[in-house]
């Protein structure tokens, strides 16, 4: 059964799905939960406490749905591309469900929204492609990859997911009409970068 605070940001996120969050309002927040509004004051402190929370809880809500993917491709049987392509099926999924998810990602929240930014992680192979949420997904895919698959290398394997988030970020910008193609483009990428036998091709020398 869901907590008071859980119904409190189910009701808020439900809000924000509707208006901007600069037009939602305590009180019908409060209502829609069945609770007072002083209950909802009591729990968050203010409007902003609530949307840190929100923006926790979906941050948090995405990250796991990262793990959840690529750990069920994984126990398929999938390769490295699969696996990944599976956490970029995911996260396509959740940008259209969440605008929070959808802003932390691409870096633009929409006037008056909170932004759904975790903290960044403090271990990994995270490269700084982007936001603290871009960060995370990065660290949890490359090392996804590492563990569930010793035979790569893992500088490869943090080149090849940074390369293949950044185009999953495109398709969360501009959406393509199938998820699947993306998909299986997004395997394929990640097969084809670690294909090098020594990884990626050496940079060109500066003038």
């Amino acid at each position: 059964m869901p907590t008071v605070r859980d119904a409190l940001m189910d009701a808020a996120f439900a809000a924000l799905g509707e208006r901007p969050w600069e037009a939602v309002r305590m009180a019908e927040v409060a209502a829609a939960a069945g609770v007072s509004r002083q209950t909802l004051y009591n729990e968050f402190s203010s409007k902003d406490g609530l949307a840190r929370a929100l923006a926790r809880r979906e941050g948090d809500a995405f990250l796991a749905g990262v793990d959840r993917a690529m750990a069920a491709a994984r126990r398929r049987g999938a390769d490295a591309g699969e696996c990944f392509a599976a956490a970029a099926g995911w996260t396509l999924r959740a940008a259209r469900r969440s605008p929070l998810i959808r802003s932390a990602l691409t870096g633009s929240p929409p006037p008056g929204q909170p932004s759904a930014e975790p903290p960044r992680p403090h271990t990994g192979t995270g490269a700084g492609t982007g936001t603290p949420l871009v960060d995370a997904v990065h660290t949890r895919t490359a090392d996804a990859l590492v563990r569930g698959y010793p035979r790569l290398r893992p500088e490869d394997v943090g080149w090849a997911c940074e390369a293949a988030l950044r185009l999953t970020l495109s398709y969360v910008i501009a959406p393509a009409a199938d998820d699947r193609e993306s998909c299986l483009r997004i395997a394929q990428l990640i097969r084809s970068l670690l294909s090098w036998p020594a990884g990626p091709p050496a940079r060109p020398a500066g003038p």
